[in-house]
This record gives structure tokens, C-alpha cells and sequence, in this order.
């Protein structure tokens, strides 16, 4: 029998799950019947569905038991079909959903959710926002058969805990100064700062798994001595000098000055 978690109840009252959670299930081998992964951040949309897409089935039993449909192509009516259909060999089906914010209408895949067949794993990919909240019912059918899990973008200030736990997840560790340079050049975009993560990590050595600011300035281009770092250590000791050197580079580099470190700036000269 497949290995789902719980029974719908208990699903209905798990409303919200974390990424963490939700990945240590999957890698557990347990699955739900239906996941609809929705937000603004397309970074952990992917991580959960491609986990999916590659471990749920064995390699050969995708061909017969693995549909990918996209939201723009197919109606409601035709997801619900496939999800009703049965395995062929395996224990499960796969059925992921791309561009799911594309479907006009839901009714049939909500009269769907509320009796999900158990060997199949729906996986709805909705980007680029959220799920309409009017759409109560339909909001409702998916956390009774499954998780509805939202996909948000991180804040500015949430991004060095980011970055040191992907690091350490990876045996490598950071300095702060290293870890601000690296979230002040790169952004939220986290499947951009992930990729630049990983260009890091290929970059070090076994023997010296450490991030400094050196390597930083080599292998994503952020100068080590002007950076936004640089220049709030500047303001804070009321450096004046040292923070002209750090404005006049980012005058020649206007792209590497965030709008925050262009008020703190402005606040100190202001003064």
C-alpha cells in the first residue's frame, strides 16, 4: 500500500507546515495525496516538486506513472481524470501540475480533493502569487486531502540566516562579514543567491571549507573592502572619509547599492 501520512482529518488541522517539515516527510518516503504549493518564491516550489518528480517513483516506472500537465494547457476536468486513474506496476502515481495559477476553473479538481484516490500524488505548482482566498471551498478541500503550503518570499534581514544554514547544510561555514556581502550583492532571489552559493562551495578546497570575504570578492565579484558592510561599519564609527571612498566606488558601481545602505548614507552626511 502507498505510504501516506495521517488520515484527511488530521490533515485538515495541519494547516501550515514548513519547508523543513515538509522535506523531512518526503524524505521519509511519505507522501500526500495532494500538494498545492503556491507563493512568490519560485525556489522552494521547485525543491519540493522536483523532490518529488525524482524519488516518489523509481526510475522505470515514471514512463507509465508520471504525467506532467501545465495549467495553461489542460482544464480541471482532465487533472481530476488523470489523478483518478491507476498505477500501472507501481504503487503510486504522480501527477504534477505546472502553471497551475493558469486553470480558469476549479470545480471539478474540488470535488476531486474531497475523495482523493490514494495511490495517486497530485502536485499543483502555482508561481508568481497566491491562491485566490475567495475560493474558500476549494481552499478547504485541499488541506482536508493534503498540504497547502505557501512559497514567500524571504526578508532582507531573514537572508544571512539563509545563507549560514545552506552553508552548513553543505560543510562549509561563514563569517558575518562574508555572509552580509553575499545577501547585500545577490538579493532575495533565491534561486540566483542558491546558484551562487553553490559556485562558492565548488570553489573551496577540502581541506579549508570556509567562506571568507576573499573568496566572496573572487568567485561573485563584491569587493571586500567596498561593500555595504563596509560602508554601515563606516557610518556607525562616523568614518566620513572611508565612507566617501566607499560612495565615490558605488557612484562608478551604481548597481551595488541598495536603497537601505543609500539612506544610511544619506543620514550620515546629512549630519
Amino acid at each position: 500500500m502507498p505510504n501516506f501520512v495521517g488520515n484527511n482529518k488530521k490533515m485538515a488541522e495541519t494547516k501550515v507546515i514548513s519547508f523543513e517539515a515538509l522535506m523531512r516527510e518526503l524524505m521519509e518516503g511519505k507522501y500526500r495525496p495532494v500538494y498545492y504549493l503556491h507563493g512568490d518564491e519560485s525556489y522552494y516550489i521547485d525543491k519540493i516538486s522536483d523532490y518529488i518528480a525524482e524519488h516518489a517513483l523509481a526510475p522505470e516506472e515514471r514512463d507509465f506513472n508520471q504525467t506532467i500537465l501545465f495549467g495553461s494547457d489542460v482544464t480541471a476536468s482532465l487533472i481530476a481524470d488523470t489523478c483518478r486513474r491507476y498505477p500501472m506496476m507501481a504503487e503510486r502515481q504522480v501527477v504534477i501540475v505546472k502553471e497551475a495559477q493558469n486553470l480558469k476553473n476549479t470545480e471539478a479538481l474540488e470535488k476531486y480533493m474531497k475523495q482523493p484516490l490514494a495511490s495517486t500524488v497530485l502536485v499543483m505548482c502555482h508561481k508568481n502569487g497566491k491562491i485566490d482566498g475567495r475560493k474558500r471551498e476549494y481552499v478547504k478541500a485541499i488541506q482536508q486531502a493534503g498540504v497547502l503550503f505557501e512559497s514567500a518570499k524571504l526578508k532582507e534581514r531573514e537572508l544571512p540566516s539563509f545563507i549560514e544554514k545552506y552553508l552548513k547544510n553543505k560543510q562549509a561555514s561563514i563569517d558575518p562579514k562574508s555572509t552580509q556581502l553575499i545577501a547585500d550583492a545577490i538579493g532575495a532571489d533565491l534561486s540566483r543567491l542558491t546558484s551562487e552559493l553553490d559556485k562558492v562551495l565548488i570553489s573551496l578546497p577540502e581541506n579549508d571549507r570556509r567562506v571568507t570575504p576573499q573568496v566572496v570578492e573572487d568567485q561573485i565579484g563584491v569587493s571586500k573592502d567596498f561593500n555595504g558592510f563596509e560602508l554601515r561599519d563606516a557610518i556607525v564609527n562616523r568614518n566620513i572619509f572611508k565612507a566617501n571612498q566607499i560612495m565615490n566606488y558605488f557612484d562608478k558601481n551604481p548597481n551595488i547599492l541598495t536603497k537601505i545602505q543609500k539612506l544610511e548614507a544619506s543620514i550620515l552626511f546629512s549630519r
